[in-house]
């Protein structure tokens, strides 16, 4: 099994259950990034992980199957707002970016401003030093495109 990211070994205990689903699903996509394991291996091995019974299952079902099954179309999604091929990104930004544009598509019950600071603080928690502030202008941008009534009522 391929090692998952490790700045946090379990998530934060200040986290709602909703979060820490964020979290686990980046955890798997990323899994799923490097070992291109069937999603179903990958989620038995997550739901074992520390913390995991604090997490909204069904989030994380939604998430970590859905970005995943939909990673072509989300990809395509994304393309047009990055300054390099999609497989440079960094796994981290990578998966957070699946994750933040597939709950931009899928989860409308989500505003687009909770989705951005979501898949922004995954990317300050596990990613590099500035790969959150990549993600957030991606996603700003992404939320602008299949969001637009939303976006333009908040502005």
């Amino acid at each position: 099994m391929s090692s998952t990211p490790s700045r946090h070994a379990n998530p934060s205990k200040n986290r709602t259950p909703r979060h820490r689903a964020r979290e686990f699903a980046l955890q798997g996509i990323y899994q799923w990034l490097l070992s291109h394991e069937d999603a179903g291996v990958i989620d038995a091995y997550i739901r074992d992980a520390h913390g995991f019974d604090k997490a909204d299952r069904t989030h994380f079902d939604a998430l970590l199957h859905g970005a995943i099954r939909d990673a072509a179309g989300l990809r395509a999604e994304i393309v047009p707002y990055i300054d390099r091929a999609i497989d440079q990104l960094s796994p981290i930004e990578h998966a957070a970016l699946l994750i933040g544009a597939y709950e931009l598509k899928q989860h409308i019950e989500i505003p687009y401003k909770v989705v951005i600071n979501e898949a922004v603080e995954l990317a300050k928690s596990f990613g590099g030093i500035d790969g959150h502030k990549y993600v957030n202008g991606v996603l700003d941008k992404l939320a602008a495109k299949l969001r637009a009534i939303e976006v333009a009522a908040v502005r």
